[in-house]
């Protein structure tokens, strides 16, 4: 699993608890899974179409930090199939598990559109660079 993006975990992310709200969290990691299938997909019109369960392991509290992995499960022909994990990244404690996020790249009237990728690729091969 690669992780990308860091978060520090401030005062506005907070729930009444004191503890990181539950919905800031799937605000970031819909927005990682979209950001990287984008990319993937090479398709600004990318969506998220199903997320599985979601399994709230552990909190995490103000002044954390925590990372956001994605990895890539599987690919349809015009979706791409993630699995996200959320972890704090002093403890490496797994905060949040999703099995499955399914993102669907869609052409210009909304409509799913075959990418005919097969494979993660990294942009710096798209670009001829070592």
């Amino acid at each position: 699993m690669n992780f990308h993006t860091r978060k520090w975990i401030k005062p506005e992310d907070l729930n009444p608890n004191g503890t990181l709200f539950g919905g800031r969290l799937l605000q970031w990691i819909d927005e990682e899974a979209a950001l990287y299938a984008i990319i993937q997909l090479e398709n600004p019109r990318t969506v998220t179409k199903y997320m599985s369960e979601i399994d709230f392991r552990a909190s995490a509290k103000k002044g954390d930090i925590i990372e956001i992995g994605i990895e890539v499960t599987k690919w349809g022909t015009a979706s791409l199939t993630l699995k996200c994990e959320v972890r704090n990244k002093m403890t490496r404690e797994i905060i949040i598990t999703v099995d499955r996020i399914v993102m669907v790249g869609l052409d210009e009237k909304g409509n799913s559109k075959p990418h005919g990728k097969t494979q993660v690729e990294f942009v710096r091969d798209r670009l001829g660079e070592s």
